[in-house]
């Protein structure tokens, strides 16, 4: 257990020393279905929290009505003591709460610099009549730009700030998106799936930029399925099952929770895990047995073919002569 974290045992919902964002009674219903049920859950403030859980349990849901991209049915949540109940999202990234998607939202047809400008926050030229007069903002802006090209170079994408946002690759667009959310200056960065779809060389860098975030002083909460990831950057991890939080603990300590295990395996929770992957790809490696195979064919059928295919051939060479 780490004292700086939670003063009391780690259990699902469990009181941290200094939580930042705290929820309540959150739920959520689809259809009869209710996708998130969550009691109470504390984020703390300063660390690196994983969100991990099969897929169906509620995680993204969770982030959508967290960041005001969703209503729920029930619940109260607030941030850094401020009540967002019913607050909308873009409200709620002004209060420093930021979030990327899992597949990512950049703008396609504008530059990536341009992407990087618009994620600053109370810019005076995006009123309307402000806009009209350039001595008002032009000062800010310059401030905007330094700052868009000061972390355009920190992700190693400066080369590509005049390249459009849609020419760039999968994790190429996740850097830009969490470079974008930094240009908010967030006290809180919510990223969902971050390595989905990103090429294997791009990993390292988005874990390295994960880590520094956190010894920027951004708290960070990253949905993931990847459990090396996870336990290689992970403070605390708060587990999700049928839209409910099953497990919280530090990585080492979640990762033998009964309920996790639960979780992923199902029906197999009583079988040794390592047993479990062998069966997994022993099926994928399966290959039938074609030794006893015997192939019949109809004499008939395969001379008639043959005719047919020798009277096209005929015909080919000598196109003058058709029946």
């Amino acid at each position: 257990m780490r004292p700086e974290i939670t003063p009391e045992k780690p259990a699902p919902g469990c009181r941290k020393t200094d939580p930042l964002l705290v929820a309540d009674g959150v739920s959520r219903v689809f259809g009869g279905l209710k996708a998130v049920d969550v009691e109470h859950l504390e984020i703390p403030r300063g660390v690196i929290t994983a969100l991990i859980g099969p897929n169906g349990a509620g995680k993204t849901t969770l982030f959508n009505l967290l960041t005001g991209f969703d209503n729920p049915d029930t619940g109260a949540w607030s941030f850094d003591g401020r009540d967002l109940a019913g607050v909308p999202a873009h409200k709620v990234s002004r209060l420093g709460e930021i979030r990327t998607f899992q597949l990512t939202k950049v703008l396609g047809m504008m530059t990536v610099l341009e992407n990087m400008k618009l994620g600053a926050r109370r810019q005076k030229g995006e009123k309307f009549w402000a806009a009209l007069l350039p001595f008002l903002w032009k000062d800010q802006e310059r401030e905007v730009e330094a700052r868009a090209l000061e972390l355009l170079e920190r992700f190693k994408l400066l080369e590509k700030k005049a390249d459009y946002a849609a020419s760039m690759s999968g994790g190429q667009r996740k850097l830009l998106e969490m470079a974008r959310a930094l240009m908010c200056d967030p006290q809180l960065i919510m990223l969902d799936e971050p390595m989905a779809g990103v090429n294997p060389a791009l990993k390292q860098s988005l874990l390295d930029h994960i880590l520094a975030l956190k010894d920027d002083g951004v708290s960070v909460l990253f949905v993931e399925h990847d459990m090396h990831m996870v336990q290689a950057i992970a403070d605390w991890v708060v587990v999700m099952a049928e839209g409910r939080i099953v497990a919280e603990g530090p990585p080492g300590t979640v990762m033998s929770d009964p309920a996790v295990v639960d979780a992923y395996l199902g029906s197999d929770k009583d079988r040794d895990l390592g047993d479990v992957i062998q069966t997994i790809r022993s099926s994928r490696e399966f290959a039938p047995d074609e030794s006893g195979v015997e192939v019949q064919r109809d004499d008939a059928v395969v001379a008639e073919q043959l005719a047919v295919t020798e009277m096209v051939e005929e015909l080919a060479e000598h196109p003058e002569e058709k029946p």
